[in-house]
């Protein structure tokens, strides 16, 4: 996360952040934190992008504030080709941050885990092929003002335009296999419910599917969202499983400034919940 990142998740209101910037030095002293120039045309203008080291990732490990996973950030990850993707999937869940802040729900610093992999097909070489890898999972709890709690768990896609409509199309479809996986004899011999889809052994529900689309060019936002729906709206797997899934893409602006209650969805498959109703609780039942 850049130090501006940092400051509008836990300093929101400090106009100079002294309290977050002495925190970072103290750890970085430790070495528990390490931080990189982020890339910029001018380096003069660019930020520190901060992350942990591996003793920082030993300290946190088994805290219960956060899980241990195998995933680790090293200098040349995060000086890599997908720093810019890194950064714009971070401005996601700080959308969503501020908006609860100003909405008076919950959705806090911990409550996004970035690069979570699910698996969806069984006896792939390669481990891209047999998994989905979400950019996100993403918790939000909606208070209604009778004091009734919502909580409302999606997975985040994050595209910036860089790859094809195509294989964002194709990344979609896999949430489909996803949804339809059932492990392999001898995965489910090690599982008490033999017969339930793989996803139901970490979530009650379904999460929606959110993508985000991330670009300068409003043209290009737009005929995004159009080949996107033409797509996925023809994928005959998808359509089969529009009653049980939710899909809907928006733009990373329209979150930032309307927050993800404003009808700011385009359901991507047939008998979807409508924009101004797609992320809402009552589209819970």
């Amino acid at each position: 996360m850049t130090t501006q990142q940092l400051r509008r998740l836990l300093q929101p209101r400090a106009q100079r952040p002294v309290y977050l910037l002495d925190q970072l030095r103290r750890l970085e002293d430790a070495g528990l934190v390490e931080r990189v120039r982020a890339l910029h045309r001018n380096p003069r203008h660019a930020q520190f992008l901060w992350f942990l080291t591996e003793d920082g990732y030993l300290h946190m490990d088994g805290s219960q504030e956060s899980v241990t996973r195998q995933h680790r950030t090293t200098t040349a990850t995060a000086t890599g080709p997908r720093q810019a993707h890194t950064l714009a999937v971070n401005e996601v869940g700080i959308a969503m941050v501020e908006h609860a802040r100003r909405a008076g729900h919950e959705c806090g610093p911990l409550d996004w885990m970035p690069e979570v992999a699910h698996r969806m097909r069984d006896g792939q070489r390669r481990f891209e092929d047999g998994h989905v890898i979400s950019d996100a999972v993403l918790d939000y709890t909606h208070v209604a003002g009778d004091g009734r709690r919502t909580l409302l768990r999606a997975f985040v896609e994050l595209d910036r335009c860089t790859m094809t409509v195509t294989r964002l199309a194709d990344k979609v479809a896999a949430y489909g296999r996803y949804f339809d996986y059932i492990p392999q004899e001898h995965d489910r011999a090690r599982r008490p419910n033999r017969s339930r889809p793989a996803w139901q052994s970490t979530y009650s529900r379904f999460p929606r599917l959110l993508i985000v689309l991330d670009h300068q060019s409003p043209r290009v936002l737009g005929s995004r969202t159009n080949d996107l729906g033409a797509l996925t709206g023809a994928n005959p797997g998808l359509s089969a499983l529009a009653a049980q899934l939710s899909v809907g893409v928006t733009t990373l602006a329209k979150l930032r400034e309307q927050g993800p209650f404003a009808p700011i969805f385009k359901p991507l498959l047939r008998n979807q919940p409508p924009a101004d109703m797609f992320l809402r609780p009552q589209a819970e039942s």
